[in-house]
């Protein structure tokens, strides 16, 4: 008989002004870890509506090349119509994280994130001051044996 697993946890953490991109694949690892699942999904998603998540290669060129090229999709000095309702500055910070996503899902697979030997998750800040942003984070599956589970 398998026993199925839901493990909720979170982590929060500091970003600059954006796009700021920070990778949390090693807190995420840890998370699978102490969920105990053999087989199942971790699921994450960032609270608020201008931050995102996603997965890159966490080198600092193609870091760079991310953070040009959000900038380029929605560009802070455009005109947006939030800005004539808030007058907050941080209209193209909401489209920035709309256009990325709140929330990434990885296959747990033998205890481990399936993720490929140069794909991290990264958190992006996208707003125009620091954050600091909350990841809630879900794992789902069924439960590795006990001898499988190390503290």
């Amino acid at each position: 008989m398998s026993l199925t697993v839901v493990y909720c946890d979170s982590m929060e953490v500091s970003l600059d002004v954006g796009p700021d991109i920070a990778n949390i694949t090693d807190q995420l690892v840890q998370m699978a870890h102490k969920a105990g699942v053999e087989n199942g999904s971790l699921h994450a998603s960032v609270i608020g509506s201008t931050g995102s998540l996603t997965t890159i290669e966490y080198e600092p060129g193609v870091v760079e090349d991310l953070r040009r090229a959000i900038t380029r999709l929605a560009p802070p000095d455009m005109e947006y119509e939030h800005e004539k309702a808030w007058h907050d500055g941080n209209g193209h910070s909401h489209v920035q994280a709309a256009l990325l996503g709140p929330s990434v899902a990885i296959p747990v697979r033998n205890g481990v994130l399936a993720l490929g030997t140069w794909q991290q998750v990264v958190l992006i800040n996208h707003d125009n001051r620091p954050r600091q942003r909350r990841v809630e984070v879900t794992v789902i599956g069924k439960k590795r044996r006990p001898q499988e589970v190390a503290g």
